[in-house]
């Protein structure tokens, strides 16, 4: 009798083993005809929300239950053939290589009169959709979000964490029904030495105090209050709830009032231009490209100046369903006061990158990476307020003072069970990405995140000694 249990016992932990046992796979993507790494690829497990994309390097890691061994691994990226192969027989030992693949823009634009033609119908047509391709009723998707602020030379800041993002569905129009919650932090290390007389004249405007920054003597600030300032700027530009609660998520919020892709102001700041079709996954898409209209781009950000952008970029739609496979988006300084105050303060005329990729999943789409870039005020002592005042650039080091964050979130699982959302939100959400949290070794064993690239590991190895090295 002892035997059979003790032979049970095996057999169920050996099941359990199996059951969670897991298969990482790696390779590298290129091109097919120029050999050049593929970035942005898609790489998933068809039909489940299990994928990843590559770096700019073209690699990739995926981790992915045995139970799914024999389903179909998809590599796709828009404009090639993909590559399909059982996630059992996938070979992490050869490259893989995509070739390019591109419909007859002629015989598109030849189909029924009921199509729209021009670039600006299309993209009308897209939002008139969007009900019907986005999700309309609520959903979780887990996610893993890397941050990183850098000057012109190094790295400064490095945070990675695993976040869980609640939408109630596109017919909600309520921006505070969106929430975000920090779940896991894997690397929080933060070496910026950030001393910014602007930003504390900022802080203390958003507390009701009207003060100019040439008013102000660094010397008399309480690092104390300097330190609440910075942390107050960083969730303002940075925040999660900021990405996902305002303009910048641009379709999801397309139906509130001033939103960037408007459908009744859109064209006023923005024009269409079709320039070709490809295809993915055999299916056709609409490359359209982004250009400025007649009105200037107004992010509207509290307390900062975000005004007078022109807009440029490209967005790919699927011929069939007008649903939106992925923007890239830009906001360049165009008015004469953003001009100045860009290069003054940040050294450039584009003040936001946006790419935002999705993915289909039971026939609605879905967030699949969000890539956001954005230059940031930090040692800036010597402006003043009026973004059209010049600055002593013999005062300025500008490898040292100008600043750029890059935040991108691979969104990895899914989740529609209406009971298991509604548990979710039982519990207390918190957004904020900039306190650190205990590093728990085994959530991260199988958690997907994003691949570095060369250039970054190099950075963020050497970040990670700098910071220990402060630590002690």
């Amino acid at each position: 009798m002892k035997s059979v249990k003790y032979f049970l016992g095996i057999t169920i932990a050996l099941f359990s083993t199996m059951a969670f046992s897991q298969t990482e796979l790696k390779n590298t993507v290129l091109d097919g005809e120029t050999f050049m790494p593929l970035e942005s690829a898609n790489v998933y497990v068809q039909n489940t929300t299990i994928g990843t994309i590559t770096n700019t390097d073209g690699k990739f890691v995926l981790v992915v239950p045995n139970k799914h061994l024999k389903d179909t691994l998809v590599i796709s990226s828009i404009g090639f053939k993909s590559y399909k192969i059982p996630v059992g027989e996938f070979d992490s030992s050869f490259d893989v290589y995509l070739d390019p693949d591109v419909a007859s823009l002629d015989e598109v634009l030849l189909v029924a009169e009921t199509r729209p033609k021009t670039g600006n119908d299309i993209m009308l047509r897209v939002l008139e959709e969007l009900p019907e391709n986005l999700p309309d009723s609520s959903y979780l998707q887990k996610g893993f979000l890397r941050h990183k602020e850098r000057n012109k030379k190094e790295f400064k800041w490095l945070i990675e964490s695993a976040i869980t993002l609640y939408d109630p569905g596109f017919d909600s129009i309520s921006l505070g029904d969106v929430k975000v919650n920090v779940d896991q932090v894997r690397k929080s290390y933060d070496l910026r030495d950030v001393d910014s007389v602007l930003t504390y004249t900022s802080y203390l405007r958003n507390k009701g105090v009207q003060l100019k920054s040439r008013n102000l003597n660094r010397d008399t600030i309480k690092t104390t209050s300097l330190i609440k300032a910075i942390k107050w700027n960083d969730n303002r530009i940075n925040g999660l709830e900021t990405l996902f609660h305002g303009k910048l998520n641009m379709v999801r919020n397309s139906g509130n009032p001033n939103a960037l892709f408007d459908i009744e102001d859109v064209l006023s700041k923005h024009q269409f231009k079709l320039d070709t079709v490809l295809v993915e996954n055999d299916r056709k898409i609409y490359k359209l490209q982004i250009s400025e209209s007649f009105e200037h781009v107004n992010l509207e950000t509290k307390g900062v100046f975000n005004d007078g952008f022109q807009p440029k970029g490209w967005i790919y739609v699927y011929w069939d369903t007008y649903a939106i496979k992925r923007i890239e988006y830009e906001l360049h300084a165009a008015s004469q006061a953003q001009r100045n105050r860009s290069k003054t303060l940040f050294d450039t005329d584009l003040n936001h990158k946006l790419i935002i990729s999705y993915k289909e999943y039971q026939d609605k789409m879905y967030l699949n990476y969000i890539y956001y870039e954005t230059p940031k005020l930090v040692n800036v002592g010597v402006a003043v307020d009026d973004p059209r005042t010049e600055v002593d650039e013999s005062a300025v080091n500008k490898d040292e003072r100008y600043y750029y964050t890059v935040q991108e979130i691979l969104f990895t699982e899914i989740i529609t069970e209406p009971e298991v959302v509604a548990d979710a939100l039982t519990k207390i959400w918190d957004a904020d990405i900039f306190s650190p949290k205990p590093y728990d070794k085994d959530f991260w064993k199988n958690y997907n995140t994003l691949l570095e690239s060369e250039e970054e590991e190099k950075l963020i190895q050497d970040l990670t000694k700098r910071y220990s090295l402060f630590k002690e």
